[in-house]
């Protein structure tokens, strides 16, 4: 059995300085004074002592979420405050700094939309930073159809690639910002009501802020949640929920699991094999056909997936499932979903690659993947907004590494530099123009000299590029790749 596993240590932290970290040796005091009731109630805020990634103590802000007792023993649920959310945790009374407690402003009951007053206390007012927007001078951005070709600069780039002048714009028309992609790329300003809805925070409540399941074990891995899932809930309170790694279905005990084996006949998932390369198998499975897989699937990606709502309709949706085979059979790796049919050119709705799995090449190959199909279905496409923390630097290195070995395998003609329009680089990759301009504004290739734009490739970003190639040893077989692209919008309801 493998040891339980936990989330990437120290993800999602913040960089040592930030506001609310609160280091030092602060001592939980039981005589500091607590709420008017003498006790800590939801809504507190106070510094928590946790470990962070280098085996550090530190005290950073947190809230308390919830309160139970167990055997007079009191728990607290805090929720470290600009943390992510998969590091929250129980903690016992000794880990908390009552002496910087803050409780809870009480809020005027205001009716809501629907008439009611507020149920729950407001948590402690923070201090409201104003956003001033700065316009900056207009600087060009490439034109997608001007071609490019080589530029040398300051002797210094091993390459450039520049684009012949076209109509000048300012800059904010496309995000530089690290988190562009996470919250300005093409982000409707209201969730959409159709296919996988991108969670609408404002209805959180205090029950799925929280994590539920305190296990999962699955097959000879056992996953330690990171988020709420909306497993029944007589299964919350087991120590260890039991799920087939075949047919994803869950069971209260393992000799409820040991029972359904005996009766389970699936030893892969079900759908079609699309892809088979040495042990790494795709299998794509539609979400009408195979209901009770696909809620299943759903459920058990909702433990790891924060930034999605989940939804028991899985009718719209295809599933396509990485799995990894042995003589056991075919176990489950990650999957993607996608739309049947995307208004908005979304190849992939929702990616996970299972913790055990995590690290070791397999994220990037759902993303390969899942641009192939794009590339025979003849379009272009991009991840449904926003990206979780991980999904985001995983597409920001393919769509970097892509594009790189794009340029870097251009051949120059008759002596003349190799030139290359955006347009170009979109279709030979299927990755949508946006993603491919934010990308080359992110590695800060893009640059205005004599009157061109040209892309410069700096020997540190190549060498580096030539590194990280050199680690990428798994990559997609077109060859291998069996899938014919069905027209969806002709088959009425799937």
């Amino acid at each position: 059995m493998a040891e339980v596993v936990s989330p990437v240590p120290g993800a999602g932290r913040r960089e040592p300085g930030e506001v609310g970290r609160a280091r030092g040796p602060p001592v939980a005091d039981p005589g500091a004074p607590l709420s008017p009731q003498g006790e800590i109630i939801e809504g507190c805020r106070l510094p928590v002592l946790r470990r962070n990634q280098d085996n550090e103590d530190e005290w950073p802000l947190a809230e308390i979420l919830s309160v139970k007792d167990i055997s007079g023993r009191k728990l607290f649920y805090v929720h470290y405050i600009d943390f992510n959310k998969r590091l929250d945790e129980w903690v016992t009374h000794e880990r908390l700094d009552l002496k910087k407690i803050q409780f809870p402003k009480k809020e005027a009951k205001t009716p809501t939309k629907n008439g009611l007053p507020g149920s729950r206390p407001g948590s402690p007012e923070r201090e409201v930073k104003r956003k001033v927007e700065v316009v900056s001078p207009a600087t060009p951005v490439p034109n997608e159809t001007a071609p490019a070709s080589v530029f040398p600069q300051n002797g210094s780039a091993r390459r450039a690639v520049a684009a012949q002048p076209g109509r000048k714009r300012k800059s904010n028309c496309l995000g530089t910002d690290e988190d562009s992609q996470d919250s300005s790329d093409g982000i409707p300003s209201a969730p959409r009501m159709t296919g996988s809805l991108v969670s609408d925070r404002s209805h959180d409540d205090i029950v799925t802020r929280m994590k539920n399941i305190e296990c999962i074990e699955l097959g000879r891995h056992r996953l330690k949640p990171w988020y709420f899932s909306p497993y029944p809930q007589e299964l919350t309170t087991l120590p260890v929920l039991y799920l087939c790694e075949f047919c994803l279905k869950y069971g209260r005990s393992l000799k409820c699991l040991q029972r359904h084996l005996t009766k389970c006949d699936l030893r892969h998932p079900p759908g079609n094999e699309i892809y088979r390369k040495g042990t790494i198998s795709f299998f794509e499975i539609d979400g009408r056909k195979n209901k009770s897989y696909s809620q299943n699937l759903c459920l058990l990606a909702k433990c790891f997936l924060d930034h999605k709502t989940l939804y028991y309709d899985t009718d719209p949706f295809l599933f396509y499932v990485m799995t990894e085979y042995d003589c056991k059979g075919f176990h489950i790796v990650g999957y993607f979903s996608k739309e049947k049919e995307s208004t908005e050119d979304y190849n992939v709705a929702c990616i996970l690659t299972l913790p055990p799995y995590q690290r070791r090449g397999y994220g990037k190959l759902l993303i390969e993947f899942s641009y192939e199909l794009s590339k025979v279905e003849g379009k272009t496409g991009t991840p449904e907004k926003p990206l979780s923390d991980l999904g985001l630097l995983s597409y920001r290195s393919y769509w970097s590494q892509t594009i790189l070995e794009i340029l870097m395998g251009l051949k120059s003609e008759s002596g003349e530099r190799p030139q290359i329009t955006i347009n170009e680089i979109s279709e030979i990759t299927s990755i949508k123009k946006e993603d491919v301009i934010s990308t080359l504004q992110y590695l800060n290739l893009i640059n205005y000299y004599k009157g061109q734009y040209i892309l410069t490739l700096s020997e540190d970003i190549v060498d580096g590029h030539e590194r990280a190639m050199l680690k990428r040893l798994l990559r997609i077989d077109s060859k291998c790749l069996h899938f014919t692209p069905k027209d969806w919008s002709k088959r009425g309801k799937w």
